[in-house]
């Protein structure tokens, strides 16, 4: 069979680079429908609970995306008269924000107090250039007394202040309803800072965080193919000192990743940023296939010095392995539709149709292409086999040692699994270096706490937020909330209602307490919704129906860990304290990728398995040989465990990325296997050596391009350690480690495995040296 596929080929050459190519423009031309997301939403599936009940708490209240301006002055503090007048002006510009609902800021914070009988509303700082010393000093007093703007829109130095603006936007077309604002805040600041060199801007919130993904997508395009492309020029120079091998096999790199990303572009899906390295790992699976053809070719025809017939040969050693390489690498990127996250099905299927691709241009066009391009002088040195020789022996005269070292090594790395800790952080998929992190973490550190959490509890009826025994409830809650370690601010309706029956009782501090009587609650309400301005109603914190509050609690940046953990004991008090009152589940997109990471993981085991029960048919049959098709599953398994138990010594803490390498390089790990038994069984079959021999000849034969094809896989995935997000870094740095480790295995731990299951007396007694 794979001797008239190599004779059709090599004598329909023009009619096979003909068909390869109609493929590659069918599949390419899909690219003009790819666009990218600006939501960090689409991680997450329609049925995953949080993004469930964060949703539902977005339909509730006021939306939660925004955009927080954070202004710091170098010298001074915010409370100088001209920084006050900035954030006013700020404050009145960010108004003109596209899709802005809200703006909240220490100037127009609705400040209320008694003037005899009346209740006055009234920004805190209105015009303050105009305001007297003795004013401003008493409205900064009332600023600090204020529980809804310390540590939240005023830092507790009074060195650093917000400007809150809240977006609602329509969705038709968030890229650029998401670009318009980000856009105009940017703008709008760029021309204060040439104004207010003294003073620095810092953007973050869930409009920023949605923006910086495309972001970094392009810087990651930019900064990351070159290199990649680079490098695998570099690699093949060395290994095949081919110019015409280089051309050749660069073509099919790219030829293979415009098709994948095509064909995806075909169904419409928008990209999240992980599927910005799905072209790379294209690239770099492609490779692969190229270096074992044109290695076996050069060394065919250095011997035959015929291309037409070198190829036939290269061709009848590699089809049937690289088939197979081929198809359990694109089952282990399938295997990725398992996973809880949506996007990883769009990388998984990508890299999937790329890596066919690759094979159908290896064996259509890369063949008939090298047959005319020049293969260089017969007598160019090329790389020589004489080192695997010099290795195979050494393997085959410390076997013993070898087996019985990689199987303890295995053991231990195995047994440090369990150690590995899941965590996740929105902030934290981001390296450092891109500016949304660096305000971020200036923003945590100077202002306000980066993660958060919401609760919505309901009272039982419309119009039931008034009635005292339910609010003295609510407030318990957030006084337990507030003597949290990492708990830095806390937004209740509760304070605005104290605030109001202070006010109602001539502002005399003994008052800052909770209504006792539900009707004068409810008037207090009233009479202060109909004094808000416009646009500052109390919509962000009590449901339309009044049914409704929603507690929001600002934390420390806080990992997966800690935030599932806060909302465990936050439910916990409420289970213990509200029993007569239904709450929600703690909702915010910190802790939509606090629990994704642990989803993930228990849905890429079974996809793992699938992969696995698939993959070992696959080999069970092509091998001929059950006890073949078991022994090769050792290999394939074991780097697999060993790459996370390393990991555990490395990082510790596993997210999303390294969650989703289990099912994806399960078909990677399993190529260097399938080269080398398939190389193995041909010297035990055709030749009739005995196991010694024929694992020298496998080494002589595949392992250079083995090494080859290692170099390109682990380099070309730890190019993705270079992306600004935290996923593909993780992702590339796991997929490194795993291919490295399986290398070891098959150079290290398959050949003595192999002699150590199929020595026989005969073998003992009968094998003869193999000359170096």
């Amino acid at each position: 069979m794979v001797n008239r596929i190599a004779d059709w080929v090599l004598a329909h050459r023009v009619v096979c680079v003909v068909l390869a190519l109609a493929l590659v423009a069918a599949c390419s031309y899909g690219v003009r429908y790819l666009r990218t997301t600006v939501d960090y939403r689409v991680y997450f599936g329609p049925e995953n609970p949080q993004l469930r009940a964060f949703n539902a708490m977005q339909e509730q209240y006021s939306k939660d995306d925004n955009i927080l301006i954070a202004i710091a002055p170098q010298s001074g503090g915010v409370f100088e008269p001209r920084i006050l007048d900035l954030v006013e002006r700020i404050t009145q510009a960010a108004w003109t924000t596209p899709h802005s609902q809200r703006v909240d800021s220490i100037a127009n914070f609705p400040y209320s107090h008694a003037e005899g009988d009346d209740l006055v509303v009234e920004y805190l700082f209105e015009n303050p250039l105009e305001m007297s010393a003795e004013l401003r000093n008493r409205r900064r007093h009332a600023a600090y007394l204020e529980p809804v703007l310390m540590q939240a829109l005023l830092s507790g130095d009074g060195a650093v202040t917000g400007v809150h603006i809240t977006i609602n936007l329509p969705r038709k077309n968030q890229n650029q309803e998401v670009f318009e604002a980000v856009t105009h805040v940017r703008e709008m600041l760029a021309e204060f800072a040439r104004e207010y060199p003294d003073v620095s801007f810092h953007l973050v919130g869930q409009t920023m965080l949605n923006a910086s993904f495309p972001e970094a997508m392009r810087a990651d395009a930019k900064n990351l193919y070159p290199v990649m492309i680079g490098m695998i020029v570099v690699a093949l120079l060395l290994f095949l000192r081919s110019f015409g091998g280089v051309l050749a096999t660069m073509l099919v790199v790219i030829f293979a990743s415009l098709s994948g990303m095509g064909a995806i572009g075909y169904s419409r899906v928008e990209l999240a940023p992980v599927a910005v390295g799905a072209p790379l790992m294209i690239m770099t699976l492609s490779v692969a296939d190229c270096v074992h053809l044109l290695v076996t070719y050069f060394q065919s025809y250095e011997r035959l010095g015929d291309r037409v017939e070198a190829m036939r040969e290269s061709l009848r050693y590699n089809l049937q392995p690289i088939f197979l390489t081929t198809l359990t690498t694109a089952i282990g990127f399938l295997s990725l539709n398992f996973s809880d996250s949506p996007p990883f099905h769009t990388l998984g299927n990508m890299v999937a149709i790329g890596v066919l691709v690759a094979f159908v241009l290896s064996v259509l066009f890369l063949p008939p292409l090298m047959t005319v391009l020049p293969a260089g002088s017969r007598n160019r040195r090329r790389l020589s086999a004489g080192p695997m020789t010099r290795f195979a022996h050494w393997v085959i005269a410390y076997r013993r040692p070898l087996l019985a070292g990689n199987l303890a090594i295995a053991i231990f790395l195995v047994l440090l699994i369990p150690t590995n800790t899941l965590n996740d952080s929105p902030i934290d998929q981001f390296e450092r270096g891109l500016q949304f992190r660096e305000d971020a973490e200036f923003v945590n550190r100077r202002l306000t706490g980066v993660s958060y959490l919401n609760y919505s509890l309901y009272a039982g009826r419309e119009n039931g937020v008034t009635d005292p025994e339910y609010l003295q409830t609510v407030d318990n809650f957030v006084r337990w909330l507030r003597a949290q370690e990492r708990v830095r601010h806390v937004n209740a309706f509760t304070d605005v209602m104290k605030r109001l029956n202070r006010n109602m009782h001539g502002d005399d501090p003994a008052w800052y307490r909770l209504p006792k009587d539900q009707a004068l609650a409810a008037q207090y309400m009233l009479l202060y919704e109909m004094s808000l301005p416009f646009g500052l109603d109390l919509t962000n914190q009590v449901s339309f129906d009044k049914a409704y509050t929603k507690v929001s609690i600002n934390l420390n940046k806080s990992d997966a860990n800690q935030i599932i953990e806060m909302d465990r004991r936050a439910q916990q008090w409420l289970r213990e304290n509200a029993p007569e009152y239904m709450w929600t589940e703690g909702a915010s997109a910190n802790l939509m990728f606090a629990h994704i990471s642990r989803r993930n993981i228990t849905s890429m085991l079974v996809g793992l398995c699938a992969a696995l029960v698939l993959i070992s048919a696959i080999l069970l049959v092509a091998l001929r040989s059950v006890r073949m098709g078991i022994i090769s599953l050792v290999p394939n398994l074991i780097p697999l465990g060993i790459a996370f138990g390393a990991w555990a010594l490395i990082s510790g803490e596993v997210g999303l990325g390294i969650a989703t390498t289990m099912g994806m390089t399960i078909g990677i790990v399993v190529d260097d296997t399938v080269h080398f038994l398939s190389k193995y069984l041909r010297a035990r079959r055709e030749r009739g050596l005995n196991s010694e021999q024929a694992v020298v000849y496998a080494f002589e034969t595949v392992g250079i391009a083995l090494v080859g094809t290692t170099i390109v896989l682990s380099a070309g995935f730890a190019i993705l350690t270079g992306s600004l997000f935290k996923i593909s870094v993780d992702l590339g740095a796991m997929s490194t480690l795993t291919i490295l480790l399986a290398f070891l295995v098959d150079f290290l731990f398959l050949p003595p495995l192999l002699m150590y299951m199929e020595k026989t007396d005969e073998d003992d007694q009968t094998a003869a040296p193999v000359a170096a």
